[in-house]
């Protein structure tokens, strides 16, 4: 899944540029990130960064509404890979099995679009286990990030 949309199991997946996005998409996504990054997890910090313009967008809807969303940040912005990062899941659809194929979906979709052979994640380090179960090996960390811990992992393809 490069760019579009296609559905699986109710589930509505679409993955757009920035540009592609249109301003309800944008401000439904940021909600979505506030939501979880700064209000869930009780952590004031610089939600918009300027990577979302280098980023794709992929959105997961169901029945309409955005449950689950990430983005994959273009190589040399972030880290020297791509990345994928700003990954986020409803607190109603997590352990449904939503996130992984979320994950696995972005790891297909970032190899498609810049041939790459390894993407790079900055992920909190309560999901170490999940990250490394999708073939994320830690290269740095743990370390504070937004006073998070957080492991820097790479995925070698």
């Amino acid at each position: 899944m490069t760019q579009g949309e296609f559905s699986k199991n109710g589930i509505v997946w679409e993955n757009k540029s920035f540009e592609e996005l249109s301003a309800e998409e944008l401000y439904e996504l940021l909600a979505l990130r506030v939501e979880i990054f700064v209000v869930e997890q009780n952590c004031p910090y610089q939600e918009l960064d300027y990577k979302d313009q280098h980023s794709y967008h992929m959105l997961c809807r169901k029945d309409g509404n955005l449950v689950a969303y990430l983005r994959m940040i273009e190589p040399g912005i972030a880290y020297e890979t791509p990345a994928i990062g700003r990954f986020v899941v409803k607190e109603s659809e997590r352990r449904t099995g939503i996130g992984r194929e979320l994950l696995r979906l972005a790891v297909k979709t970032c190899a498609e679009l810049w041939q790459c052979e390894a993407i790079t994640i900055s992920g909190q380090a309560y999901l170490y286990d999940f990250y490394t179960g999708e073939g994320f090996d830690p290269v740095e960390g743990p370390y504070l990030e937004d006073g998070i811990p957080h492991y820097k992992m790479k995925k070698t393809l």
